[in-house]
């Protein structure tokens, strides 16, 4: 990784709450709502902005674990702020705190953790 990356570095994506990202199974809506799966998708979109700045160019992240949980409902034309902030770094392995709120609530929490590998070794543990 390039050098300055740093713990309490945030980053932050918003994003508004659209039909797409309602809370579905089976490609049946369960809920008008934002769900769960697309809560992680930013947080850990959010993450990858931290790191992004600081891959050299034969290297990339790769999401490792993800904790989440979600608080509040959000609804469609909802904006929601998620913000990530940096708390470890260990070795090749970057934690974040993670936080998504509408302009009213808190809607989750959570940590990602990225591993920032060779695109090579990435290469190799996905060949079949």
């Amino acid at each position: 990784m390039k050098p300055g990356i740093a713990i309490g570095q945030t980053e932050i994506l918003k994003v508004t709450v659209t039909p797409e990202m309602f809370a579905e199974f089976g490609g049946q809506v369960v809920h008008p709502a934002y769900s769960t799966a697309w809560m992680v998708y930013h947080m850990e979109w959010a993450s990858r902005l931290i790191i992004l700045p600081y891959l050299e160019d034969d290297e990339e992240g790769m999401g490792s674990a993800v904790s989440v949980k979600h608080i509040s409902p959000a609804k469609e034309q909802e904006q929601i702020v998620v913000t990530a902030t940096l708390t470890s770094i260990e070795g090749n392995a970057i934690w974040t705190d993670i936080h998504a709120k509408s302009e009213s609530r808190l809607i989750g929490t959570g940590t990602v953790k990225q591993i920032i590998l060779p695109k090579v070794k990435i290469n190799s543990l996905l060949k079949t």
